[in-house]
């Protein structure tokens, strides 16, 4: 009996404490709204051959070689893209940034750096979102060096993810 008695004491205070936590949730969000929140979650670089594809076959391990194929063939490069997957909370339907910037080695060794930007509203899930350097763009970049992708909300940073060398 002593231990019935425990624990419905026990599942007793839980259930007060739930009710608690729920009832102070409430009246906090009342008083004050939540603050967006975002974050990079993956960044792919990949470099396209001069068709525009990424891979040979839909096969990861396919894409990875092929990579590695355009990394030393870098005449068959035609552009270079960063597939981003980001996510944004409490954001409504606000008008976000997805910024890349991107640093290399153009003629002459000269160092270069360029800004891929673009406008991206938050989904319920996570999103995918490309941001790609191709043409003469590319050309006068020369060679990717490092990287660095961020999500903004008007002047104020959500998010970041940058390659080892940024």
């Amino acid at each position: 009996m002593r231990r019935l008695l425990t624990v419905l004491l026990l599942l007793g205070s839980l259930a007060a404490a739930r009710a608690y936590d729920a009832f102070a949730d409430t009246n906090s969000a009342a008083a004050v709204p939540a603050a967006k929140t975002g974050r990079i979650i993956k960044v792919l670089p990949l470099f396209l051959d001069l068709k525009g594809h990424d891979a040979k076959s839909p096969s990861l391990y396919d894409r990875d070689a092929y990579q590695a194929f355009l990394r030393q063939h870098t005449n068959e490069i035609s552009a270079i893209r960063f597939d981003v997957l980001w996510k944004a909370s409490n954001a409504g339907g606000a008008k976000l940034k997805l910024r890349a910037e991107l640093r290399g080695i153009g003629e002459h060794d000269m160092p270069r750096q360029t800004v891929l930007e673009t406008q991206v509203t938050p989904a319920f899930f996570r999103s995918w979102t490309s941001l790609t350097l191709g043409g003469d763009d590319l050309k006068n970049f020369g060679s990717l060096i490092a990287w660095r992708v961020t999500l903004w909300d008007g002047d104020r940073l959500l998010g970041e993810q940058k390659s080892f060398l940024w």
